[in-house]
């Protein structure tokens, strides 16, 4: 049986060869938000008026299923950002997330502050089609990727302005993966293989963590406890979807989230 991680890369290499025949990368490349200049992950995540939470759209997920489908990108995202998030996540993978492409570019239309495409990235196209759809930062999923794949698709997407999240479960993929190219390291508490969520993987992994890197922890924190935890060991931003997303107004989820830490 293989694992809810191969099924969905699986998938992901038919839809990116799908993608590439429907649109060229020089239709991408003349989108209206290929030109713009990326903000900066760095300068919202450390801005001491904000959160450092990165608060993220999920309408579902493969362990839980529906989550929210009844709430609409652009209102959701313009609460998180005047609830003090540092940037949004944003899912754009369909087959297991109900994501798409397009609500990364109303998310993009309607906020101004940095906005992570959530995907799951195997091919450089992907890269140049997230930079066409107004993305300021890639997430690099170590567990997927090679680290030739790492380092490459890395360069690219700083070559475009862009700014580069790897996304690390355990210390081997940590060791293995890092780069000059990247900003930040994110540390996922939930283990893609299995659905399993741990916060303690974040506490675990902190320490190896080199400090020119921007540090994050995410996944599995539902208490605002735990980012005063986090913050405390050295971590920068926080990636929180599920649980401003399970209720029926996520943005006034978080809010109330906000103000208990």
């Amino acid at each position: 049986m293989s694992n809810i991680l191969d099924q969905i890369v699986a998938r992901k290499k038919v839809e990116v060869a799908a993608a590439k025949k429907k649109t060229s990368y020089t239709k991408l490349e003349e989108s209206e938000y290929f030109s713009r200049s990326p903000l900066s992950f760095r300068d919202f995540l450390l801005d001491p008026s904000r959160t450092g939470i990165i608060a993220e759209f999920k309408r579902k997920s493969p362990s839980k299923g529906i989550i929210n489908d009844q709430v609409k990108v652009k209102k959701v995202t313009q609460d998180y950002a005047e609830a003090g998030a540092s940037a949004l996540s944003v899912l754009t993978d369909n087959a297991f997330f109900m994501g798409k492409k397009m609500d990364l570019v109303q998310a993009r239309k309607a906020n101004e502050i940095p906005v992570l495409r959530k995907d799951f990235m195997i091919d450089e196209y992907q890269i140049i089609e997230a930079k066409a759809l107004g993305a300021d930062i890639i997430l690099l999923i170590a567990a997927i990727l090679s680290p030739q794949e790492i380092k490459k698709m890395a360069q690219l997407t700083k070559s475009l302005g862009m700014n580069v999240l790897l996304e690390v479960h355990n210390l081997e993929e940590l060791e293995r993966s890092l780069d000059q190219n990247l900003d930040a390291v994110g540390v996922n508490n939930r283990n893609l293989a299995d659905f399993t969520v741990s916060v303690d993987t974040s506490f675990t992994l902190i320490k190896s963590i080199p400090n020119e890197f921007l540090k994050v922890s995410e996944s599995a924190i539902s208490n605002p406890k735990t980012i005063r935890q986090l913050k405390e060991v050295g971590f920068n931003g926080f990636l929180i979807g599920e649980n401003f997303m399970k209720e029926a107004d996520p943005g006034q989820a978080m809010k109330e989230f906000v103000g208990k830490i």
